[in-house]
């Protein structure tokens, strides 16, 4: 994906957003038992799923209350290396 095809950080939200209102209408729970579920705010869910803000520490607690906190965990890791020369590039 080139600079001009990255998606920018309010379409990612509303698309982070979208999955979970998905994701916990798949699960059958309201907003306000997503809430209870996860211990954030019902206005927060509500502000999440209609205009895409949310703190870290509420999104987290709504993975992990989705099941779906392993996302989280391959966000940033390391990538795997292709080949040495992969390894030498890193090093410089």
């Amino acid at each position: 994906m080139n600079r001009l095809e990255q998606k920018t950080p309010s379409e990612l939200a509303a698309e982070m957003a979208a999955r979970v209102r998905a994701r916990r209408k798949e699960l059958g729970l309201s907003q306000e038992k997503l809430a209870q579920k996860s211990q954030v705010s019902l206005g927060s869910i509500k502000r999440f799923e209609s205009k895409s803000e949310i703190s870290l520490q509420s999104l987290l607690r709504l993975a992990i209350a989705l099941n779906a906190e392993d996302n989280f965990e391959e966000l940033f890791a390391r990538r795997q290396y292709r080949s040495i020369q992969d390894v030498i590039d890193e090093q410089i």
